[in-house]
């Protein structure tokens, strides 16, 4: 199963990793490659750099920002092959640890694999 890792950071204060926490990063990634289990992963910019189209019903409207007005973004994700919830929920520990971020967890819904 895929599972999705949204790494969540705090827009009042939390910066881009350390070098303690890229180590971890690293190591961590190493691990879930090595085992097969890392499909993607990527940090991602921060919120004032984000666009949000709303295209509903044709409105057609575009807003600078992210779409959720809160303190918390995604700074980050993974994209995690494993074979059951308990590997998943295992390996974000493993993650919230290795980025020092929390890590909320989602399974796919529907898997398209291309052979």
């Amino acid at each position: 199963m895929r599972y999705f890792f949204a790494v969540i950071a705090n827009q009042q204060g939390e910066v881009l990793a350390d070098h303690d926490e890229m180590t971890k990063i690293d190591a961590f990634n190493e691990k879930i490659e090595d085992a097969g289990q890392r499909v993607m992963a990527a940090g991602i910019a921060s919120p004032d750099k984000a666009f949000t189209f709303d295209n509903r019903k044709g409105r057609n409207q575009r807003f600078s920002g992210q779409a959720i007005n809160s303190e918390m973004f995604m700074a980050g994700f993974w994209v995690i092959e494993a074979n059951n919830d308990t590997v998943a929920h295992a390996l974000a520990a493993e993650a919230s640890f290795a980025c020092n971020r929390l890590i909320e967890v989602r399974p796919f819904l529907h898997q398209v694999i291309n052979s």
